[in-house]
C-alpha cells in the first residue's frame, strides 16, 4: 500500500512539473484597449486563431476572420460577436493554398477596410491529407501564402503604423533544414510531411527575421511566435480515427488549451516595448534564442527571393504564377464547398471609419478570380 501511494505521489509530482513548465501558459498583458484598430487573423474559425480573435475582440478591435470555410468562418464570427459583445467581428474568405485566393482577399480587404494595425498569420497545416498538388502544399499554406498576403497588405500596414505582423511558428523549426533546390517539390508520404512541416516552420522564423530587416524604419514590427504544445485541431486532424479516443485524454492532460496557445501570439501583437526585438522568435511570452539555421541572415534573404518567385511576385509588380489561372472576373473567390467561384463577401457591412486613412492612398489593386477546388 505504501509503495502504491509513493508511486501515485511521484506521478502527481511529475505531472505538476510538466503542467507548470509545459502546459500552463503565462497570461498576455499588453494594450488594454484596441478601439479604432483593425486586426486580421488567419485560420480564426477554431483553436488558437479563434481564441486570439476573441481576445482582440474583447479589447475592442475590429477583427477580420480570414478562413477557408465560409460556413465555419461565419459560425465563428457569430460566436465571437456573442461572446465578446463586440459586433465588429467579420468573416472574409481566404484559402492560403491558392495564390489567386490570397490576391482576391487582399483586393477585397483593401477596398473595404480603411485600417490594418495587426496581421496575425495563424493558419497552418501539418499534413497534406488526401490532397495532391503539383507543389509543396505545406510550404504553400504555412509560408508562401502568408508571405504573399503580407506583401499585398503592406501599403495599409504602413499607413497605419505603428503596426505589427505576427507569424505563428513552432518549436519544430529546430528540425528544419531548407533545401533551396527542392523547395517547392510535392510532398509524398508521412516522413516527407514531417520534414516539410519542420521546414515550413523554419521558413516562418526566417521570414519574420528578413521582414523585420526589409521594414526597418517603417513603423512595422514583425515577430515569430511559438504557441507551445497545444491541444488543437492541428494535433488530431490527421490522426487515424481509431487512435483519437486514446489520444484525446492524453492530449487534455499534457497539452495546452487553445486559449493558452494564443497567449504568445497575443503578446507579440499587443505588448508594448518589444519593438526593438522585431524579427525575433518568442515562446512563453518572452524572446527565445534560435539555432544557427534560424538566424542565418543569408538564408533568410535567399528564402525571401525564392518566396517572391514562388508567390509570382516580379520586380515592382505582382506577376501571375503558372499554376493559378488568369482571372476573368475581379474579386471572385472559390468556396471550399463548391466547385464554382463565387463573389467574395464579408459577414457584416463595414461601419463608419474612425480616423482612418483615405483609400486613395492604396497604390494599386489586383483583380483576380480563384481557381475552383479540384
Amino acid at each position: 500500500m505504501e509503495a502504491l501511494l509513493l508511486g501515485a505521489g511521484l506521478l502527481l509530482g511529475a505531472y505538476v512539473l510538466v503542467y507548470y513548465n509545459l502546459v500552463k501558459a503565462p497570461p498576455c498583458g499588453g494594450i488594454a484597449s484596441l478601439r479604432g484598430r483593425t486586426a486580421v487573423v488567419t485560420g480564426a474559425n477554431s483553436g488558437i486563431g479563434k481564441m486570439t480573435a476573441l481576445e482582440l475582440a474583447r479589447r475592442g478591435a475590429r477583427v477580420v476572420l480570414a478562413c477557408r470555410s465560409r460556413e465555419r468562418g461565419e459560425a465563428a464570427a457569430f460566436d465571437l460577436r456573442q461572446e465578446s459583445g463586440n459586433n465588429e467581428v467579420i468573416f472574409m474568405a481566404l484559402d492560403l493554398a491558392s495564390l489567386a485566393s490570397v490576391r482576391a482577399f487582399a483586393t477585397a480587404f483593401l477596398s473595404s477596410e480603411p485600417r490594418l494595425d495587426i496581421l496575425i498569420h495563424n493558419a497552418g497545416i501539418s499534413s497534406c491529407g488526401r490532397t495532391h498538388k503539383p507543389f509543396n502544399l505545406l510550404l504553400r499554406v504555412n509560408h508562401i501564402g502568408p508571405f504573399l498576403l503580407t506583401h499585398l497588405l503592406l501599403p495599409r500596414l504602413k499607413t497605419c503604423a505603428p503596426s505589427r505582423v505576427v507569424v505563428v511558428s513552432s518549436a519544430a523549426h529546430r528540425r528544419g533544414r531548407l533545401d533551396f533546390t527542392r523547395l517547392d517539390r510535392p510532398v509524398v508520404g508521412w516522413r516527407q510531411e514531417l520534414r516539410a512541416y519542420a521546414d515550413s516552420k523554419l521558413a516562418n522564423v526566417l521570414f519574420a527575421r528578413e521582414l523585420a530587416t526589409q521594414l526597418e524604419g517603417t513603423g512595422i514590427t514583425c515577430y515569430a511566435a511559438h504557441p507551445g504544445p497545444v491541444n488543437s485541431e492541428l494535433f488530431l486532424r490527421h490522426v487515424p480515427g481509431w487512435l483519437c479516443p486514446l489520444l484525446r485524454p492524453l492530449a487534455w492532460l499534457v497539452l495546452r488549451a487553445p486559449r493558452g496557445g494564443a497567449q504568445t501570439p497575443l503578446y507579440c501583437a499587443l505588448q508594448e516595448g518589444i519593438e526593438p526585438l522585431s524579427g525575433r522568435y518568442f515562446a512563453n511570452c518572452h524572446v527565445e534564442e534560435v539555432p544557427p539555421a534560424a538566424r542565418d541572415d543569408r538564408a533568410a534573404h535567399r528564402l525571401w527571393e525564392a518566396s517572391k518567385r514562388l508567390a509570382g511576385l516580379g520586380p515592382g509588380e505582382e506577376a501571375e504564377p503558372d499554376e493559378d489561372p488568369q482571372p476573368e472576373d475581379p474579386g471572385a473567390l472559390s468556396s471550399p464547398s463548391s466547385p464554382h467561384p463565387e463573389e467574395l463577401t464579408v459577414s457584416e457591412p463595414h461601419p463608419s471609419s474612425q480616423s482612418s486613412p483615405d483609400l486613395s492612398k492604396v497604390t494599386r489593386r489586383i483583380h483576380v478570380k480563384a481557381e475552383p477546388e479540384p
